[in-house]
């Protein structure tokens, strides 16, 4: 006497679990996508063609106000620094970094004299720095 199963194994498959996944991971990256946005202030960068993968994890944004005044920024925050608050902010930011790289966000009509300060803070407290330009 043989004895037959009552039931079969179906040969389909579901799509509508993977469809809901593809769906949420759409909306996670659309959202979070609108959320990076590195340079906050609105600079006019000079142009380049050289291109650094090294990652700042912190930003200094300066801006011209015009009558030679200038505006310091850290990480793209809108309250203006003094020139003397940009040192203790970034030695503030970057003491627990291993490797301690800023990026200078500066705007085109900007004096370089006004970069190289900056740039002296990073000489002072052995710091990275990177001068961000957009490219041609």
């Amino acid at each position: 006497m043989a004895i037959k199963r009552s039931t079969k194994v179906l040969s389909e498959f579901s799509m509508s679990s993977m469809t809901d996944i593809v769906f949420l991971l759409l909306i996670f990256f659309l959202v979070t996508s609108t959320l990076v946005n590195p340079n906050a202030l609105k600079l006019l960068l000079p142009k380049s063609t050289g291109q650094v993968n090294a990652k700042a994890t912190v930003s200094v944004s300066i801006k011209d106000w015009g009558e030679d005044r200038y505006t310091y920024h850290l990480n793209g925050d809108e309250a203006p620094l003094s020139y003397e608050a940009v040192e203790d902010g970034l030695v503030e930011l970057l003491q627990t970094e291993e490797d301690p790289t800023f990026s200078i966000y500066s705007d085109e009509s900007v004096p370089i004299k006004e970069v190289v300060g900056i740039m002296n803070i990073a000489k002072r407290n052995h710091y990275k720095v990177i001068l961000a330009t957009q490219p041609e």
